[in-house]
């Protein structure tokens, strides 16, 4: 059984596929904002989840998780899961965690990167960019980033099984009510490309929707934009992918 983080792991999809793998064996560890949220997973914890807790706004607490992550037995994958839809979080939380995280983590030999639909309207610009969260940046934009971040990992470190999910347009706290996607559906393939010996599960460098491999935006797999983009990103956080 793989030793599996799940970020975002408090309620809706991230909760979905940690009580999913967790349920089939798999060592698990969940993720919280803060402590308030952390009390959200205690019946996954009593079952044996493992927990850890920072805001992903904060770059130093990101810093703090990978660091105690090392420090404990090694993963063996990474669903990046948490997300925001709006606001000044969406930067911080959606592209630069991730990064920074891919980055930090010693160890996990498949990611998976949550993106969406919405990444097909990002721009692939990255002048003007607000990584900080000081205005709200664009989810759209956002998603294209961190498909992108798949990509790259997957050219950049072939030992990496990196792989990027769009989980569909489902009734989450994110997605509203009246989201049209199954909810089971929306959590399935990232659980799968994390831990299953399936051959199509072993492949790397893909965006999928429900087990189906799909064409991303045309950006994603453009290498230019690729080593512009985590150019930016170690620049930014004072990190080297």
């Amino acid at each position: 059984m793989s030793r599996i983080l799940v970020t975002g792991s408090a309620d809706g999809l991230g909760r979905a596929a940690a009580d999913s793998l967790l349920s089939a064996g798999h060592d698990v560890v969940v993720h919280a904002r803060n402590q308030e949220r952390a009390a959200d997973l205690d019946a996954l914890v009593g079952r044996g989840a493992h927990l850890v807790v920072g805001d992903f706004t904060e770059r130093d607490a990101v810093r703090r998780i990978a660091a105690d992550l090392n420090d404990a037995k090694p993963l063996d994958a990474v669903i990046h899961n948490a997300g925001v839809w709006s606001g000044p979080a969406v930067m911080p939380v959606n592209i630069i965690a991730p990064y920074l995280l891919t980055a930090l983590l010693s160890g996990p030999r498949r990611l998976v990167y949550l993106s969406s639909s919405s990444h097909f309207g990002g721009r692939p610009s990255l002048p003007g960019i607000d990584w900080q969260g000081r205005s709200a940046g664009s989810y759209s934009d956002s998603k294209l980033f961190v498909t992108t971040l798949a990509a790259a990992v997957a050219r950049l470190r072939p030992g990496v099984l990196s792989n990027a999910v769009d989980p569909g347009w489902v009734p989450t706290k994110m997605g509203g009510p009246d989201a049209p996607d199954d909810l089971e559906l929306g959590h399935r393939t990232q659980e799968w490309l994390a831990s299953s010996d399936e051959p199509q599960a072993l492949t790397t460098g893909g965006y999928w929707y429900h087990h189906q491999r799909l064409e991303p935006h045309r950006a994603v797999h453009d290498e230019v934009f690729q080593d512009q983009l985590l150019e930016a990103l170690a620049e930014e956080t004072g990190t080297a992918p």
